[in-house]
């Protein structure tokens, strides 16, 4: 019963997908990709993506969503600057960890945004997610923020956005979606791995 639930729903969520979802889902991924490298067209890719997915979660009643999509478009502009205008003396703008403070830092940032995005929801808006909504747009926008600063962190955070991601997006009937952030979860651990490494080697250099 549960198996033909799960089929009956992937094969409406197919039919029902927009040539605009596909073109979002495409660049979406590609946008993934290219961060695990450190390539700077993880930003274009990732532009297109996000204002594509604004529509989307505006038709969908994503509301937190489609802002998070909105902050996304303009971290991107600041993340391409970031990554292309490394400080003096130095060829490119190194993967590092992020020292306790960051740590506080971002924990409060999360928190603090998933309280008033829970209380603009509920009160402001008709969503019928307004907690799970909240949940991935506090910890994707953490883990956009830490992307731009090129710390590891930003996969623990992706992880997290991704994971709870699927079954909202699946709830909501966009399948192809769904299964994007599926795909999304697997990149990011790939990312969280290839960025450890990354800073372990920019942390020899440096000694």
């Amino acid at each position: 019963m549960e198996f033909q639930f799960l089929y009956d729903g992937i094969r409406e969520g197919l039919a029902a997908m927009t040539w605009l979802e596909a073109i979002a889902v495409f660049f979406g991924i590609a946008s993934v990709v290219y961060s695990m490298r450190e390539h700077i067209w993880v930003y274009p890719t990732g532009i297109i993506s996000t204002l594509i997915y604004v529509w989307i979660c505006l038709q969908y009643k994503l509301y937190a969503d489609m802002g998070i999509n909105a902050y996304y478009f303009s971290m991107s502009i600041f993340g391409w600057y970031v990554w292309t205008h490394p400080k003096e003396g130095k060829a490119e703008l190194p993967v590092t960890w992020l020292k306790p403070s960051g740590w506080a830092v971002s924990l409060g940032i999360f928190v603090l945004s998933y309280v008033v995005l829970v209380y603009v929801l509920v009160n402001f808006t008709d969503s019928d997610v307004p907690y799970w909504d909240s949940f991935t747009t506090a910890s994707a926008f953490v883990g956009m923020w830490l992307m731009a600063k090129k710390k590891v962190e930003n996969w623990i955070f992706w992880i997290l956005t991704d994971l709870v991601a699927v079954p909202l997006y699946f709830y909501k009937g966009l399948i192809l979606t769904s299964f994007q952030y599926l795909f999304f979860t697997i990149l990011a651990i790939i990312g969280l791995i290839a960025w450890t490494k990354s800073a372990r080697r920019h942390e020899i250099y440096a000694l």
